[in-house]
């Protein structure tokens, strides 16, 4: 038995009628009788086409102000009926409901309609009833009825019944309610977490998932779902890779505790800043971020906070890198960095970030509340006799940002506003600082006035006292261990300033 179909008739409700008209007029062609309600309705008609009014088979008016127009039997039956089963036919034949074999469906824009900052009421308004309704029972019986549920569908739709002559094959009938379901799903989920607020129930939906070349090595696939073009326009180079991904987010994250100050540049290699400055020129912001560790820059994701000018395009040239992430650059400075085909120039837009992070864990996620606490002067309890300087306060806050986005077990080093280096992602909080120390002195920086902070606190003194020889003056930390006070004391008695934030910034 062959599964194509032959349709004989059309229900079509839609709120996007852009690109509808080809798909109605080709109906039409065929000979497909065209059911509709209301605006589209209208709409096929000042085309000059016949249409056949729902209230027409339900003998009922549209309701409620238009809330109530295809939640019919008479609707249903028509689209849910088996072609198969003898007493589907006779009910059809007994109740005089049409055979309904394409339904096409576009939604109410309720995420649009979110996102406008709308009233509740008009974002209420925009929860469709009807559609959806239309769309999981047209896909329930794909069987015998072709599914078209989004505007996004309507052009593939066209070439299949334009090929087939007005019949449909089970393979697109299936594929096509696949879409159908993806796209109630994700309407449903956008729904929930608009009224949720107390549920303990996880859900998020994104569509449009890009293939990525592989994922964290090539023997792994791997995806991105997510709205790319929505926080970037990518300018030039190769597709982005997992990796880069990865990075790209840090890179953002990290640059997002420096929005709105001083030119402030950073390098990133594996999630992590090498190289971080902030001066009254970008240009001298990128020299120190690269004089930070030049050797792991190789290869690295860089990001600034203001746009990007001929000479520091000049200057980040001169390094092979990944990723360049900018608000915007100038003409000559596209022209200069446009000079490495694979580079990827993205200008980044004004987007709010997720306040979620989710990542996998056994059979299931781990979901957690973003770190949006930014250490300021006001959280600072002064644990010693000895209180930082001015310069050594700004220097304290500054670390403490770029510490709150490096791996831990970390330790952050920093002098007039640059990174100087920083122990990352180990499982000593000691080994942290002397591979800080040793990093910093290998770039022949000089410690002597520095600053140091910590994601977490200190249980012992020994790291105060291996900063105190280094040349270290001032701590910040958030304190909480039963043993703090050791600490305090070694720098009360070697004359270092310490400071405590009250919040601990782990990341693993």
């Amino acid at each position: 038995m062959s599964d194509l179909k032959s349709a004989k008739s059309a229900l079509i409700s839609v709120f996007s009628k852009e690109g509808l008209e080809p798909v109605v007029k080709k109906l039409n062609e065929l000979g497909i009788t065209i059911y509709s309600t209301g605006g589209t309705e209208k709409f096929i008609t000042n085309l000059g086409i016949n249409v056949v009014p729902v209230e027409d088979i339900t003998s009922y008016p549209s309701i409620l102000g238009g809330r109530v127009k295809t939640l019919h039997p008479k609707v249903f039956g028509g689209i849910l009926n088996r072609s198969e089963n003898e007493q589907d036919k006779a009910e059809l034949e007994q109740y005089e409901i049409p055979q309904i074999d394409i339904v096409i469906v576009d939604l109410y824009p309720f995420e649009k309609t979110v996102a406008s900052n709308a009233s509740e009421e008009e974002i209420i308004e925009k929860i469709d009833i009807g559609g959806i309704s239309l769309i999981r029972a047209a896909a329930k019986n794909y069987k015998d009825v072709i599914c078209v549920p989004s505007v996004d569908n309507y052009a593939e739709f066209l070439e299949i019944i334009s090929e087939g002559k007005g019949q449909t094959s089970l393979n697109d009938r299936k594929r096509f309610a696949a879409k159908a379901f993806n796209v109630s799903s994700h309407y449903d989920t956008a729904i929930f977490n608009y009224l949720n607020n107390e549920e303990q129930s996880y859900k998020e939906s994104f569509n449009g998932g890009l293939e990525l070349r592989y994922g964290e090595n090539p023997h792994q696939k791997g995806h991105f779902y997510g709205d790319f073009s929505a926080m970037f326009d990518k300018l030039h180079g190769k597709e982005l890779s997992y990796n880069n991904l990865l990075d790209v987010d840090a890179a953002v994250n990290l640059m997002n505790e420096f929005q709105n100050e001083a030119p402030t540049f950073a390098i990133l290699k594996h999630n992590n800043a090498c190289g971080l400055a902030q001066r009254e020129t970008l240009l001298q912001a990128y020299k120190d971020a690269l004089a930070g560790d030049p050797v792991s820059a190789f290869g690295g994701i860089l990001i600034a906070n203001k746009d990007i000018d001929k000479a520091t395009a000049e200057e980040i040239h001169e390094l092979f890198c990944e990723v360049v992430i900018a608000p915007g650059y100038s003409e000559e400075a596209l022209e200069v960095l446009k000079g490495k085909k694979n580079r990827v120039l993205l200008v980044q837009k004004e987007t709010e970030l997720p306040q979620k992070q989710v990542r996998t864990c056994l059979n299931g996620i781990l979901v957690q509340d973003k770190d949006s606490k930014t250490d300021t002067t006001e959280d600072l309890t002064y644990a010693t006799n000895n209180k930082p300087s001015q310069q050594e306060l700004n220097d304290l806050l500054f670390a403490s940002k770029i510490c709150k986005h490096t791996k831990s077990n970390t330790i952050v080093l920093v002098k007039n506003n640059q990174l100087l280096a920083s122990g990352t992602g180990q499982t000593s909080r000691v080994d942290a600082l002397r591979q800080s120390i040793e990093k910093a002195n290998s770039f022949e920086f000089d410690l002597n006035g520095a600053v140091l902070a910590s994601d977490a606190f200190f249980p012992f003194p020994d790291c105060v006292e291996i900063a105190d020889k280094a040349g270290i003056t001032a701590v910040i930390q958030p304190g909480g261990s039963i043993k703090d006070q050791l600490s305090i004391d070694y720098c009360n008695d070697n004359n270092l300033a310490m400071v405590m934030t009250g919040t601990r910034h782990f990341k693993h």
